[in-house]
């Protein structure tokens, strides 16, 4: 009877174990760089991170899916839903997420604009940093997971991981912090230019999972993707 109890207990103790565990196999620090500064013009002024899947807004499902990966930093740029945005994520439990919140104080400038505040405004010893849009509802852990994993297994010459699917370039995107401080040091270079100018850091992670490339910019979008205002 008590050997019983104690392979109970013993079975208790490696669930709560397994529950517990992160799913960033690759141990690696992560950092995350989530853009949320557009005005969705398209979308009629809607805040893209505040569209819904299955009752959720993409923010709340972000947030959740980044616990997983236990980031040790994350920083989201805010813009022109600034203060929607902050509202929303107050509402959310985020006890367990490093994350902070910047605005963009001129998110008319474009991405870039937001990519370069951003940038700076990490303050991590990451090993690596993901760059993720906040209107890519099918990107979770799996496909985190997936970049990062190549990101381990990379050559030494390779600093950026960057997926592809049939031959249209997707997001999230992969940078080790040794590339972003080289791009830092160069006043107002942001990642996209950066790669094209040096394409022998690109790792291609070829793929035909269409998450990498699916993201949610038109009316016709939220519908195909099943999203809702």
């Amino acid at each position: 009877m008590i050997f019983m109890m104690e392979l109970s207990f013993l079975f208790i103790i490696s669930l709560m174990t397994t529950i517990g565990k992160s799913s960033n196999k690759t141990k690696t620090r992560l950092a995350i760089l989530f853009l949320a500064a557009g005005e969705g013009s398209r979308l009629g002024g809607f805040p893209k991170v505040l569209l819904k899947k299955d009752g959720q807004t993409l923010l709340h499902s972000f947030c959740l899916s980044m616990q997983a990966l236990c980031p040790i930093e994350i920083v989201i740029v805010t813009g022109f839903h600034a203060q929607e945005i902050e509202s929303q994520l107050a509402s959310i439990d985020t006890s367990q997420l490093p994350i902070r919140m910047i605005r963009n104080p001129h998110p008319e400038a474009g991405q870039a604009s937001s990519v370069r505040l951003g940038l700076e405004a990490l303050k991590s010893d990451y090993d690596a940093l993901i760059i993720a849009l906040c209107d890519q509802p099918d990107i979770g852990v799996l496909e985190i997971e997936a970049l990062l994993e190549q990101f381990t297994r990379r050559d030494t010459h390779h600093e950026i991981i960057l997926p592809m699917v049939n031959g249209d370039r997707g997001n999230p995107v992969v940078f080790s912090k040794k590339v972003i401080d080289s791009i830092l040091a160069i006043p107002k270079m942001v990642c996209r230019p950066y790669m094209d100018q040096y394409p022998e850091l690109v790792l291609i992670m070829n793929t035909d999972k269409q998450a990498y490339v699916l993201d949610a910019d038109t009316e016709l979008d939220i519908l195909a993707l099943g999203l809702t205002k």
